[in-house]
């Protein structure tokens, strides 16, 4: 199963060539391990054993080649940002497949190229720089009009809903004003940047965004539910369940008195989050919540994973699989949201 990791652990698998020679002795073997795969160079001076970074998710080896470009980063003019800045932040799918460490360099400063480094040249205030660990990023605001406006839709989506979740949320309460609040400031930053590139995408992800997604699997389900043509949705809808206690689904389509729940391996592959229960014992219980929400409600309940909501006829194929109609106006409400 892989797994999280932090700064401080990322920067523990990074090694100098004089740490790689203490670990395998000679140059030679040092070519050797590189020719075999089992070290990889990150950076100039920097590499990493193979077998420490295959068990992590895509963000962790971001965060690791990261890492390894701040160790050769001198002097105070760039800054990580984008989707290396969506690392650092906690906002970046961890599922999502390796992409270049990204920085932004004042505009008009000398910026030269490096293998599996993206840089940028643009303005940064001073509130758009914070740091993190010890390393110079852009803020959570300035990150996600960034990712938005550079990056995929699925991308912006799932940024956005992180970074807004943190403001208008306070355990399960929602705030609609904090949300309206963190829109309203983000479309104001968009507005303040007319004719740059990707901003009429910017502003779509930003409208679009929604705080009450606990994770990517549902901001890209709500991506391709809207990109078929669905208008209305709820998120994290609460049923009242058993014995007092409450269940909640990940988004209902009240037009079609449908739920649709994101079904990602991890809450049955993870033992972490099975909480010591065994599989067969965590297949039960999920079977009876779902039996107990469309006894109580009614409601057809759907569901699915990762591959069902790759595409919108992926999305389609399954929710008709359960009997769902799909509207037929999907391609006419897609290109107002890619």
């Amino acid at each position: 199963m892989p797994r999280h990791i932090g700064i401080e652990d990322a920067r523990a698998i990074v090694r100098s060539r004089h740490q790689v020679l203490d670990v395998d002795g000679s140059t030679a073997a040092l070519r050797s391990a590189l020719a075999d795969g089992s070290l990889v160079r990150l950076h100039r001076d920097a590499y990493a054993f193979s077998d420490e970074l295959a068990d992590l998710w895509a963000d962790g080896r971001h965060l690791v080649r990261l890492v390894a470009a701040h160790r050769q980063m001198t002097g105070a003019s760039a800054v990580f940002s984008h989707r290396s800045a969506a690392v650092l932040h906690g906002l970046a799918r961890p599922d999502q497949v390796d992409w270049p460490v990204e920085t932004t360099t004042m505009a008009g400063m000398r910026m030269s190229g490096r293998p599996g480094l993206r840089r940028h040249a643009d303005r940064l205030s001073d509130e758009d720089v914070v740091e993190i660990g010890g390393i110079r990023c852009t803020s959570v605001d300035r990150t996600v009009f960034d990712v938005a406006r550079t990056c995929s839709i699925e991308a912006g989506v799932s940024c956005a809903d992180a970074a807004s979740r943190r403001e208008v949320m306070n355990g399960r309460a929602y705030s609609r004003d904090a949300q309206e609040r963190w829109r309203d400031r983000l479309l104001e930053r968009a507005a303040a940047s007319p004719g740059r590139r990707g901003i009429a995408r910017a502003r779509r992800v930003v409208s679009f965004a929604d705080g009450r997604a606990e994770l990517p699997g549902e901001s890209l389900s709500r991506l391709q539910l809207a990109r078929l043509g669905f208008r209305q949705f709820e998120l994290q809808v609460r049923v009242e369940g058993p014995n007092g206690r409450d269940y909640f689904v990940d988004i209902a389509l009240p037009d079609h008195q449908t739920f649709w729940e994101f079904d990602g391996e991890v809450k049955y592959t993870d033992e972490g989050m099975r909480n010591g229960r065994a599989l067969s014992q965590v297949l039960l219980e999920e079977k009876r919540r779902e039996d107990w929400i469309r006894g109580v409600t009614q409601w057809r309940v759907t569901r699915g994973g990762w591959r069902d909501i790759a595409t919108p006829d992926a999305l389609r194929s399954r929710l008709q699989a359960f009997g769902v109609h799909v509207p037929p106006v999907g391609a006419l409400h897609a290109r107002q949201i890619t």
